[in-house]
């Protein structure tokens, strides 16, 4: 999954509000100066709150084991180990959630504030918190009261990032985590930005064309139909703000939680095994962050033990192994909000919304923002029947800091399922303590306020289960905003639980899911039009149809770098339709473009799949993937700087995207002509210059020698702390203070091999650049025929303080695959965990 979990996530650090020449030098000095922030590994602690003792033991990577006498300690113990690893990446999450960024960075993140007081999490967090069981409740307050300890007892030896900006954070509320929670459950929505995208887009083309531009899948028809919502309306220049909802989303993506399409899970039956027993493996795919979102821990208690993934926040392992069961998580893609165009107008002080033929007020929600270095603004959110006018605080104005005064035109609403009250937190929570697969599917169909593919396995059988709560939509499919003001595109009620896809030990041996669509077209409830590419599960049901499977062999599935694209791109190109035309279309060329775009098709059609880091056949690959794009769409939705061939790259980003089906069909496609000339194009003369491009391209970055071409000199890794992330949005002085230090936050550049249609995913913004965003954040594998069946991988270190030994000692191990494992025989525990540990004890009364 984000699973955009698994779940879209967010990773930002406070230290944005660092101040240009607050912090410089060698990373000795750092080291040196914010030692004092990193806890003792060992010893013993006297702590308030504890009813018995807490061991808490590291194995070489910094990942912990939490040993306690009981359950309340095991919660405790988890919240204290969270506070001590992830403290700031816990106290910027809530901070985002809560819509208060500007607090800490100043109004360069206002319109991200703005964005998210108006999503509600907090409502929405309450409404999830309140209706969860007493017993839930208390989880959450004991798991609060550990992150509190820890907070007291070292807050005048914060973390650099908190130190350097004055913050003493807040104490946890056992709310903030069902809050965190929510964030990334909104993280994993794919469909909202795509909405967005759409509407950008249909500004520049027209309604009548923007289809061509959201494809749903290969094999279905382009949503000509759906598009019909939009013709007639004045979209141009009507919607107010819409510019600067566009950037808000974007910008909230790009410091990682809107829209991240990823991630792979499978569970193969024993029969399928070399020993005879069930695997299961997940690998989460997220953008490319330092730390990871991911936090590894292991917990033993008389009646509870679990090792696997957790987000530092909430008080659950997401995905993992109990010692009976194991579990992974993918993101369905399910399309659980839309965008509603309403049409408004404001009378006197009111803000009226056209509803059913009536003008109606809109129900009004005053927010107040608190930035740093400025005074606090009082703004006004407004919602209609279908949820918050987003654009009522976000759009054009003389300066950043006035309020928005949304007048006439249209109001854009957001329709979400996230108000819904459930007991989806019982449930997460049930999922991590049941002893066999018929327990894991009784738990996770209460899993309503999450969308995923949970696939699970114990020692005979394997299982699959769809979560989440999908809207019955009474006309249209939700891919493109609809006209509120009409009932006819109104949501009516839910899908029933019952139709939720699920699978159990299926003949072929297998069962997986990497975000692709997973039920067949006319299946009896919609849970999506936004599917990610196929080629992922396409390439893993080739791999497991080659024979028994053990632990060897899923680990080289996991880090698998061939394209299925590839094969299909051939077959493209040398279809009895393509291939004369194109012949021709190369012939035209002169030189020596002519002969560049030859040896091109040549490249292409030889080409085996495989994108490995040191490969040049991939580097040119993937650079003619790049130039197809600009060389089809700019022409229309350019200059590349421009908001609506933004949108198209971003679009492409969350689900299956123009660029792809664009290559592989639409022969007819009106994009395929060049505006920008007197003839008329078709898709060989298109091809052929892109051919031709490519080979530029890659010369121009990697020079003419062809043997010294690699893929991995275009694509690369560099794992970026939030700071670094936020640095574009500050000031000149806190860029300068940021940029001074970013060699002590970040790590990278590495050589990446993959792209997005590979297992091992290496995904970079098709259309823009190579750099690597989205990568598997975590990669876990249980093998029920092993000795200790779990083992698993971060993508960087278990802490987040840069000043500790593990803030990035797990990259190297990710990169190779040196897998830990995570032992539940007591015989087996010192050998990975050692015997030194930190002893938290009760304080006396």
């Amino acid at each position: 999954m984000p699973l955009r979990l698994p779940f879209s996530l967010v990773r930002l650090f406070l230290g944005a509000a660092l101040v240009g020449g607050a912090l410089s030098g060698c990373q000795a000095y750092l080291d040196s100066r914010y030692s004092d922030s990193l806890p003792p590994a060992h010893g013993v602690q006297a702590i308030t709150g504890l009813d018995k003792s807490v061991s808490i033991r590291r194995n070489a990577l910094g990942m912990p084991l939490i040993e306690t006498a009981n359950f309340h300690d095991a919660l405790f113990g988890l919240g204290y180990v969270h506070a001590t690893d992830r403290l700031s990446q816990m106290v910027s999450m809530r901070l985002m959630a809560q819509g208060r960024l500007a607090e800490m960075a100043g109004p360069g993140v206002l319109e991200v504030d703005r964005f998210m007081r108006a999503v509600n999490l907090r409502q929405s967090a309450a409404m999830l918190y309140q209706e969860s069981s007493p017993r839930m409740k208390r989880f959450f307050e004991v798991y609060a009261r550990g992150v509190n300890a820890y907070i007291f007892r070292h807050r005048n030896n914060l973390p650099m990032d908190l130190a350097a900006a004055g913050y003493t954070p807040e104490y946890w509320k056992a709310e903030d985590s069902a809050l965190v929670f929510c964030l990334l459950n909104f993280g994993l929505a794919v469909n909202l930005q795509e909405e967005i995208a759409s509407l950008v887009m249909a500004q520049k083309v027209g309604a009548d064309k923007v289809a061509w531009l959201l494809p749903t899948y290969p094999d279905e028809a382009l949503p000509f139909e759906e598009a019909e919502k939009l013709k007639g309306l004045k979209l141009s220049g009507d919607i107010a703000g819409l510019a600067a909802l566009d950037s808000a989303a974007t910008q909230v993506a790009s410091l990682n939680m809107l829209g991240v399409a990823a991630s792979n899970n499978w569970a193969i039956s024993g029969s399928n095994t070399r020993s005879g027993k069930p695997i299961l493996a997940n690998d989460t795919h997220l953008p490319l962050s330092m730390p990871s979102y991911w936090n590894y821990v292991q917990i033993r208690s008389p009646k509870f033990q679990a090792a696997g993934v957790t987000i530092a926040g909430v008080p659950a392992v997401v995905s993992g192994f109990n010692g009976k069961l194991g579990w992974g998580m993918t993101m369905v893609m399910g399309d659980t909000q839309d965008l509603f165009l309403e049409q408004v107008r404001r009378e006197g002080s009111q803000l009226l919304y056209l509803a059913d033929g009536k003008w109606v007020p809109a129900r009004e929600r005053h927010e107040t923002f608190f930035i740093k270095g400025g005074r606090p603004i009082r703004e006004t959110i407004y919602e209609t029947r279908n949820g918050p006018l987003l654009n009522s605080v976000l759009g054009e104005r003389k300066h950043p800091l006035q309020p928005l005064q949304l007048s006439s035109g249209y109001g854009l609403a957001l329709k979400t399922n996230q108000f819904e009250a459930d007991q989806t937190l019982d449930a997460f929570f049930d999922l991590t303590r049941a002893q066999s697969v018929d327990q894991a599917f009784e738990a996770t169909r209460d899993i309503r306020a999450m969308a995923l593919n949970i696939v699970f396995a114990d020692q005979q059988s394997t299982g699959w289960q769809v979560t989440g709560r999908y809207p019955n939509r009474r006309e249209g499919l939700g891919l493109l905003p609809s006209p509120g003001w009409e009932g006819r595109y109104d949501w009516d009620g839910y899908a029933d639980p019952m139709l939720h896809p699920y699978d159990q030990d299926p003949i072929q041996g297998w069962l997986g899911t990497a975000n692709q669509r997973t039920v067949p077209k006319g299946y009896g409830m919609q849970l999506s039009n936004s599917w990610y590419y196929p080629e992922r599960a396409e390439r893993m049901a080739e791999l497991l149809g080659q024979g028994k499977q053990d632990t060897r062999s899923v680990i080289a599935m996991q880090y698998d770098q061939t394209t299925t694209f590839a094969a299909k791109l051939q077959t493209m190109l040398q279809a009895p339709g393509m291939a004369e035309p194109l012949k021709s279309a190369i012939g035209t060329l002169a030189e020596p473009e002519r002969r560049r775009a030859r040896e091109a098709l040549s490249t292409l059609l030889r080409f085996d799949g495989k994108l490995a880091a040191s490969s040049a056949d991939a580097a040119l690959y993937e650079t003619f993937l790049m130039e197809t794009a600009r060389q089809t769409f700019l022409d229309e939705l350019g200059p590349d700087n421009s908001a609506a061939w933004r949108a198209l790259v971003e679009a492409a980003n969350a689900s299956y995207s123009a660029q792809a089906d664009h290559l592989l069909a639409r022969d007819d496609s009106p994009f395929w002509d060049d505006v920008g000339t007197p003839g008329k194009e078709d898709k060989p003369a298109i091809l052929a210059r892109s051919l031709a491009a490519s080979v530029s391209r890659v010369e121009t970055a990697l020079g003419a020698d062809r043997s010294a071409w690699q893929w991995g000199q275009l694509h690369t890794y560099t794992w970026k702390t939030g700071t670094t992330q936020l640095a574009p949005h500050m000031s000149t002085s806190q860029r300068a203070g940021i940029n001074a230090i970013s060699g002590y936050l970040d790590r990278g550049p590495v050589a990446a091999g993959g792209d997005h249609s590979t297992l091992n995913v290496s995904a970079y913004r098709w259309g823009d650049n190579f750099d690597t965003w989205l990568i598997p954040a975590m990669r876990i594998i249980v093998d029920f025929g092993r000795d200790e069946p779990m083992i698993g991988l971060n993508s960087t270190g278990q802490s987040g303080n840069p000043a500790s030994p593990h803030y990035a000692d797990g990259i190297e191990a990710w990169l190779k695959g040196g897998y830990m494992s995570f032992p539940f025989k007591s015989e087996n525990l010192d050998k990975v965990y050692g015997t030194q540990r930190l002893l938290l004890t009760p304080s006396p009364k």
